[in-house]
């Protein structure tokens, strides 16, 4: 309990019933691993928690952006709850270090799996949904993503740049930009891809990042950067 008393602090939550915390702190793979040590992982509560999450920040961008279409809100709402977002709020507070894991998992790297720290902070939120009802819920959240919110405030979402690149070479040579994994390295919780976007066997641009998608979307910035100006009128 003196882990979930930490937890507890860091969120600033009391929680009624530990127990939902504890919860959402299971991963299947410790289920697997330590049958009746659980009675269920934290993938129910992720469904819930991503609800949750969407329904928060649909709120919270309809009241802050009056004059904002419904597409816009919708770009701004995926991006607070991609996965990307979700893990890189779950390492700022920790929530990798106390996930239950599997003793297999523990050693592949789970704790710092950005599948298994947007999972788990689904479940959090969940958890403290069910437990202390949804206006304290979106007071832990706006505190949680505060930084980010900020950002989307000031700078907006970053360009779509996968389908600006599509737009362009469909309208203007009708064919589709397709994109290839070229190299991985790193270990598994701190890998690194690089991908390029080709039409045929011509590469249009290269990229990188910390994950397959991130590496593509920088292939086709290359590839924006590098095409004729007569091509983005």
């Amino acid at each position: 309990m003196v882990k979930l008393a930490a937890l507890q602090q860091i969120l600033g939550v009391r929680f009624k019933d530990p127990s939902l915390l504890e919860q959402a702190l299971v991963h299947s793979s410790y289920i697997n691993e330590n049958p009746g040590a659980a009675s269920t992982s934290n993938e129910r509560l992720e469904f819930l928690g991503d609800a949750v999450l969407g329904m928060v920040f649909a709120e919270k961008l309809y009241q802050d952006l009056p004059d904002a279409p419904e597409g816009e809100m919708t770009k701004l709402r995926s991006h607070l709850v991609c996965r990307d977002t979700l893990s890189s709020v779950a390492r700022a507070i920790g929530l990798g270090e106390h996930i239950y894991l599997g003793k297999g998992e523990e050693a592949n790297g789970g704790r710092h799996k950005p599948a298994n720290l947007a999972g788990a902070l689904e479940a959090v939120i969940a958890a403290i949904s069910l437990d202390q009802g949804l206006e304290a819920t979106r007071d832990v959240m706006l505190r949680l993503f505060n930084t980010e919110l900020q950002r989307l405030a000031s700078q907006g979402v970053a360009v779509d740049h996968k389908s600006r690149l599509q737009q362009l070479l469909q309208a203007r040579r009708q064919e589709t930009p397709l994109y290839h994994i070229i190299e991985a390295t790193g270990p598994d919780h701190d890998r690194s891809f690089t991908a390029e976007v080709m039409i045929g066997d011509t590469v249009l641009g290269r990229g990188s990042g910390k994950s397959k998608k991130l590496a593509e979307t920088e292939a086709a910035r290359s590839a924006l950067e590098q095409l004729p100006p007569t091509l983005h009128e």
